[in-house]
């Protein structure tokens, strides 16, 4: 999943809402073509559907060490 990431923001050891803020301000930067990687400590449910309101498609994975990595991209129309 990391590959296939343009952009990756770890925000593993940021308090909330600091993880949601800087993930849509990266969205606001992210080209139609880009991927943002999003590493976080926990399911980001609300964050889950700001993007599906705001046109994006993700992919979620659960590591091993707990981490949950969240690929986003746009939407293909």
């Amino acid at each position: 999943m990391d590959d296939d990431a343009d952009l990756v923001l770890d925000a593993r050891d940021l308090e909330p809402p600091e993880p949601m803020v800087r993930t849509l301000e990266a969205l606001n930067t992210l080209a139609r073509s880009e991927k943002l990687l999003v590493l976080l400590p926990r399911e980001p449910y609300p964050l889950y559907r700001a993007l599906e309101l705001n046109g994006f498609a993700w992919q979620a994975e659960r590591r091993p060490d707990g981490t949950v990595a969240v690929l986003i991209r746009h939407q293909t129309p």
